[in-house]
């Protein structure tokens, strides 16, 4: 069974965690948080969440996880919080930016199982989202992707706990929020689970075209399919391209960049890289021909820019994520023919962005 760490006191979380010891630093806004600052509520959080008889029913390694979810919720408060003219301390974006905080701890400083992380990722990313999902523009599609993400009863169970490990006047009404959040999950059936859709292409048309209902079950009329791969480098993709696609046309970027003698941290230069490599895809789109999109595709922009592409030309899209434990990552990097700096890397990883099934006509995982 996985655990962040067996040892659960908190004289030794301070002592051994500096990310924990920074929350000694950071104040809240006393409206909010009356309680004190961020090192006080994450302690209340905590107490609150094993003391809910619905976390009491979990087993023991869903136990471990949210209790992980608990002490790294606020991390990235430290980074974000601001006093603003007149007194009051916000920390705008801290649960976004914790994702990519736990993603990295979790892949470079505890190895963590590829879906334990991204659990407690997403749910770091999410935690506040059921006290302010009826303020989101589109409130039912943004449940829906989120019970794709995460598991929307934890969610919500960590969302009680969250407001319960607090000092405020509007803890009833944060806590009816909750219930709100609950019954929404419960009428769209993705309470604790997936929300399903008709088909794989039925889903990638609800979220990424406009004016779709999520039981719409569109026609089929794509022509060709692009497999793009995507990955830190040293994770394998030319390995698995070799392996596993090797009947398919390729457009590589790092064969791009090898026959223009382009290093991979020349930005201005990785900028032609990638308009080639659009302009051979596009050659391929046009015969209808199939291919795979070799490049690392670490970030969601990038990505979707991509998929816009290959549908325009009516091309299903198969995303297939690699990854290996970051020491392996890193061992076979170093022995790659173009090697990229190891501060490059940590940087890729500090943004890395995992694709999400919603993204693609279909997304694989290979890790």
């Amino acid at each position: 069974m996985w655990q962040l760490t067996k040892e659960k006191h908190w004289d030794y979380l301070l002592k051994n965690f500096d990310w924990v010891k920074d929350m000694e630093a950071v104040p809240q806004d006393p409206k909010h948080h009356a309680e004190g600052n961020v090192d006080v509520h994450t302690q209340m959080v905590v107490k609150e969440l094993l003391a809910l008889p619905e976390f009491q029913k979990l087993d023991e390694q869903a136990k471990e996880i949210l209790w992980a979810v608990a002490l790294m919720h606020d991390i990235e408060k430290r980074s974000t919080t601001v006093i603003e003219a007149g007194g009051t301390i916000t920390s705008k974006n801290h649960a976004k930016k914790g994702e990519f905080t736990v993603r990295e701890i979790l892949y470079c400083a505890i190895e963590t199982p590829f879906f334990i992380r991204e659990q407690i990722a997403k749910l770091v990313r999410y935690h506040g989202l059921p006290l302010w999902i009826f303020e989101k523009p589109d409130p039912q599609k943004t449940l829906l992707q989120v019970s794709l993400e995460v598991n929307t009863e934890w969610l919500a169970m960590f969302a009680k706990a969250d407001v319960l490990g607090r000092i405020c006047k509007d803890q009833s009404e944060l806590l009816y929020k909750i219930e709100l959040f609950k019954e929404l999950c419960i009428e769209n059936d993705c309470w604790g689970k997936p929300k399903a859709f008709h088909s794989d292409l039925a889903k990638f048309e609800y979220f990424n075209k406009e004016h779709k209902q999520p039981n719409y079950q569109p026609f089929d009329d794509y022509k060709s399919e692009v497999l793009m791969l995507s990955g830190l480098p040293g994770v394998g993709k030319d390995t698995y391209l070799r392996k596993y696609l090797k009947n398919y046309k390729v457009v590589s970027l790092d064969d791009i960049r090898r026959e223009l003698k382009i290093a991979p941290t020349d930005s201005k230069g990785n900028g032609k890289v990638v308009q080639l490599a659009k302009e051979q895809a596009k050659k391929y789109l046009r015969s209808e021909t199939p291919f795979v999109w070799n490049a690392t595709n670490i970030t969601r922009q990038m990505r979707e820019q991509l998929i816009d592409l290959f549908t325009t030309y009516k091309a299903k899209t198969t995303l297939i994520y690699l990854e290996v434990p970051f020491h392996v990552q890193n061992k076979q990097n170093q022995i790659r023919e173009s090697i990229v700096p190891q501060t490059v890397v940590r940087k890729m990883i500090s943004k890395l962005e995992i694709p999400q099934i919603w993204e693609a006509h279909e997304v694989i995982y290979v890790v």
